[in-house]
């Protein structure tokens, strides 16, 4: 056995009276997929657990910023900041758009008064300065992922629209309004935030969408065969202790993520092994936000399936009698492997 510690020396932050410092013991069994999870997978992930990381290419003097910024809230990823940046703006901290949207984030002087914050502290709020500007968009954008999160439809979408067009419009109009400038706007900054950085697997934005579709369901009870694409179901009878899932609403491990991942537009299989048979093996150094964590002691035995938040954490569907929450990564001391799913992909088990 292989046992791995890391500490995380960012302030810790604290869910349910419990630090999330990522101080875990892990350990992990030695096998023909071991080298997929190594020191890397407890790498401190910052004072938020839901935290993904920046792919696309930025300018260097904004990297730290977007990726600072980007993690506000689940509801907005360093990638999807960016690309509303590259779409707005190309980056100008000068740009002035005909009818008066200002600088790097182009906000509108009226909506700038309301929601422009003071992002570096030093006593003024400017639209002009982009340490002002760009966490002052990803505050902004997480505002109005509130105002439009009841309407149907897609919920980075209809966020995206109320950022062009106005929460207004996306509530009157019960989604993307049928504005030809605005639908484009959406299409043009999803799909530069979902381009993959070189593979097939899910990209960052996916996975900060499965993590906010979980983290939705946090406090939702165990069911044993519990959860689908569209949210906690009744599950069925009986798990290995003998408790049945029939009569309680909600989700098991893998019943949760597959309910995220369907929400980021990737279909897993059922159980906890076929998810592991349909995600790519994480190398050591690239765990992210997002990959799934197996527990088992080989690809067929697989048992159990959480979403990893950073950290050392992640969230699931523990077992009977529990409900879905943030566990630490050592909550079992089987880790087997690290993977992040990849669409339509199946491997030998």
């Amino acid at each position: 056995m292989t046992v791995l510690t890391s500490e995380n020396d960012q302030k810790p932050r604290k869910e349910g009276g419990r630090s999330l410092r990522a101080s875990a013991v892990v350990t992990i069994g030695i096998g023909a997929t071991a080298a997929v999870v190594v020191a890397a997978l407890i790498q401190a992930a910052g004072d938020d657990p839901v935290g993904t990381a920046l792919s696309m290419s930025v300018p260097a003097d904004y990297k730290q910023l977007i990726e600072e910024a980007g993690n506000t809230c689940p509801e907005v990823s360093p990638n999807l900041l960016a690309a509303l940046l590259t779409q707005e703006s190309g980056f100008n901290p000068k740009a002035q758009s005909p009818v008066g949207a200002q600088g790097i984030a182009q906000f509108m002087p009226s909506t700038w008064e309301t929601h422009g914050i003071d992002g570096n502290n030093d006593g003024k709020r400017d639209v002009w300065d982009p340490e002002d500007a760009i966490p002052s968009s990803a505050k902004y954008l997480c505002t109005i992922a509130g105002d439009v999160k009841d309407v149907p439809g897609d919920k980075q979408d209809n966020m995206l629209a109320a950022y062009n067009a106005g929460s207004g419009a996306v509530l009157k109009y019960g989604g993307v309004p049928p504005y030809k400038e605005t639908q484009n706007y959406v299409r043009s900054i999803t799909a530069l935030a979902n381009k993959p950085s070189g593979g097939k697997s899910a990209t960052t934005t996916q996975a900060a969408t499965a993590i906010s579709a979980a983290s939705q369901q946090l406090g939702k009870p165990y069911s044993w065969g519990g959860g689908n694409s569209s949210g906690p179901s009744t599950g069925t009878c009986c798990s290995p202790s003998g408790r049945s899932g029939t009569a309680i609403k909600g989700f098991d491990c893998s019943g949760l993520t597959l309910y995220a991942y369907a929400q980021a537009g990737i279909a897993l299989p059922r159980t906890a092994a076929q998810q592991y048979a349909a995600s790519k093996p994480v190398k050591p150094g690239d765990v992210r936000a997002g990959d799934l964590v197996f527990y088992g002691t080989s690809p067929t035995s697989i048992h159990h399936v959480g979403i990893y938040v950073g950290g050392g954490w992640m969230i699931d569907a523990p077992r009977p009698g529990t409900k879905v929450r943030y566990s630490p990564l050592d909550t079992m001391t089987d880790l087997f492997a690290v993977g992040r799913p990849i669409p339509q992909h199946n491997k030998e088990i």
